[in-house]
C-alpha cells in the first residue's frame, strides 16, 4: 500500500462557477491546501447546476420578478462572509445566460496551463462575476480574463475547438451523474466513498480529510 506522506489524497471539487455557495466556500478551500500542502490534491469539476440559468431561475424563482427575487438570495446569503462579497446588480442587472462556457474554458486552461492555473483561474473568473459583475456567460470575457493572467489565447482556442475541453468536460459531468453529484460545491474523497455536500464547514472538511490521511482506504474492503 503506498505510504499517504509521499500519495496525496484525491480531492475531486465538483463546483458550479455560478454558484454562490461555491464562491463563499473558496475560503475554506484555499485554508485546506495551505494547511495539508502536498498531502492533498484537489481536481477541479464542474457540475452542471447553471447550464441553463436563465431557464432554471425562472421555474425556480418566478417567471415575472424570479431574477429580482434569486439575487436579493443571493446577497443575502453571501452578507454573513465578508471574504466573498457579492455585487447587488448580479443577477438583477447582469444576468449571465449559462456557466457552461466558464466551465469549459477552464478544461481548456488545464490542457494549456495545469492544475495550478486552473485554480488561479477560477478564482479570478469567480471574482470577475461576484465582485466585479462581469458576465461570465460570454467566452470572449473569459478568454480576455485568461489573456490577462498570461495564459495564450490562441493554445486555449485551440483547445477548445479540437475537441479536447469539451471532452474534459464531458467526462466530468459523467462522473457527476455516476458518483450522484447533488449539486454545487461538492467534495469527494476516497474515490467516492465520502461525499460531502452543500455549505459545509471548515472544521468538517478538515475531519474528513485528516481521518482520511491517518487511515487510507483502511475500511474500504468492508461490505
Amino acid at each position: 500500500m503506498p505510504d499517504s506522506a509521499s500519495t496525496p489524497a484525491i480531492i475531486d471539487y465538483y463546483t458550479d462557477m455560478l454558484c454562490v455557495w461555491a464562491w463563499i466556500a473558496q475560503p475554506r478551500l484555499e485554508e485546506l491546501q495551505k494547511q495539508w500542502g502536498r498531502q492533498i490534491h484537489v481536481r477541479h469539476r464542474y457540475v452542471d447546476v447553471f447550464g441553463d440559468a436563465h431557464r432554471k431561475i425562472a421555474q425556480r424563482w418566478g417567471a415575472d420578478d424570479g431574477f429580482a427575487r434569486f439575487g436579493a438570495h443571493v446577497v443575502h446569503s453571501a452578507e454573513p462572509f465578508p471574504d466573498t462579497p457579492v455585487h447587488p446588480a448580479n443577477w438583477t442587472e447582469l444576468r449571465p445566460r449559462s456557466s457552461l462556457p466558464a466551465h469549459l474554458l477552464l478544461k481548456a486552461v488545464g490542457i494549456v496551463g495545469g492544475d495550478d492555473a486552473v485554480k488561479a483561474m477560477a478564482v479570478q473568473i469567480r471574482r470577475a462575476f461576484f465582485v466585479d459583475a462581469q458576465d461570465i456567460g460570454d467566452l470572449n470575457l473569459l478568454l480576455d480574463l485568461a489573456r490577462q493572467a498570461g495564459l495564450e489565447k490562441q493554445r486555449l482556442e485551440a483547445a477548445i475547438m479540437d475537441g479536447g475541453a469539451m471532452a474534459e468536460l464531458s467526462a466530468d459531468q459523467l462522473n457527476a451523474r455516476d458518483l450522484g453529484v447533488r449539486g454545487s460545491p461538492t467534495w469527494v474523497l476516497n474515490e467516492g466513498r465520502q461525499i460531502l455536500y452543500g455549505n459545509v464547514g471548515y472544521r468538517i472538511l478538515n475531519a474528513n480529510i485528516e481521518e482520511l490521511l491517518k487511515r487510507p482506504m483502511a475500511e474500504a474492503s468492508w461490505c
